[in-house]
């Protein structure tokens, strides 16, 4: 499939044969699953996920690459093609939420331009998620699976670890993509947390709590929160207000959001 891969699209297409074969033991997909693959490309994964599951959807934007996808792969199993940005794309509407809630496996090389408004866009639809596996620049997926104390652990760790198993499963050097990014790679493993582990009252405050806190880390949370919390808040959930934000941990951010929601609801 000759495609030129485009810029604005983020495109770097997979081809190294060894990380397809690591990718695929990694999904262990399986006859029935209902498989979701976000930006199937020029079909490097695509074609052993619909072999083995049976039926895929696919979500492209790329309209160039729908027809060569369909003619290539349609005859391999019931291969559902929708031409959509992921972005704006509902994955709910792909779920038959009566006999099969959080069904959903999802699948993909995100494009490594939107790769954090995308996560943060699968975060709000993990009810219909049962896992997701997604190659991200490896940057991104070590501040995804970092540890309170670590330089790279902020929002992005909070938001994920609050409601997910992260792993980290291998790397993936430039060179298995064509065009080759001038990045490293690494391929991210995602479970939801049924139940949440740390449960969230307003999850909306929550996200306000972490950006406000990592949105200025060299502060101590005294100043950082000064316009959500007051240090007698952060005291009565038993955090110090001259910490920092990457010393909190995940269940420390937890509290501090159900302490605010508990004080704006009385």
């Amino acid at each position: 499939m000759e495609h030129r891969a485009r810029k604005r699209f983020g495109q770097n297409f997979l081809h190294d044969p060894l990380v397809i074969d690591r990718i695929h033991a990694a999904i262990d997909a399986r006859p029935g699953e209902h498989l979701v693959e976000i930006g199937p490309g020029q079909g490097a994964i695509t074609e052993r996920l619909l072999t083995r599951a049976g039926a895929l959807d696919v979500i492209e934007l790329d309209r160039d690459l729908i027809e060569p996808l369909r003619r290539r792969l349609g005859g391999l199993g019931e291969l559902r093609i929708h031409n959509a940005d992921a972005l704006d794309f509902d994955l709910r509407t792909l779920v038959d939420s009566a006999n099969q809630p959080a069904s959903l496996r999802l699948v993909g090389n995100l494009p490594y331009n939107i790769s954090t408004p995308l996560l943060f866009h699968f975060l709000d639809q993990l009810d219909a998620l049962q896992d997701m596996h997604l190659m991200l620049q490896k940057e991104v997926v070590d501040r995804i699976v970092a540890d309170p104390g670590d330089k790279t652990y902020g929002r992005l760790s909070v938001m994920i670890q609050s409601r997910c198993a992260a792993t980290s499963l291998f790397r993936i050097g430039p060179g298995a993509f064509r065009p080759a990014p001038k990045v490293e790679s690494a391929f991210l493993r995602l479970r939801p947390l049924r139940p949440l582990p740390y449960p969230i009252d307003d999850a909306k405050l929550h996200e306000r709590i972490v950006a406000a806190a990592f949105g200025q880390r060299r502060k101590t949370l005294r100043n950082s929160l000064s316009g959500v919390l007051d240090p007698e808040r952060l005291e009565a959930a038993g955090i110090d207000p001259k910490r920092r934000a990457e010393e909190l941990d995940v269940a420390s951010y937890a509290r501090l959001a159900n302490l605010a929601a508990a004080a704006t609801a009385g």
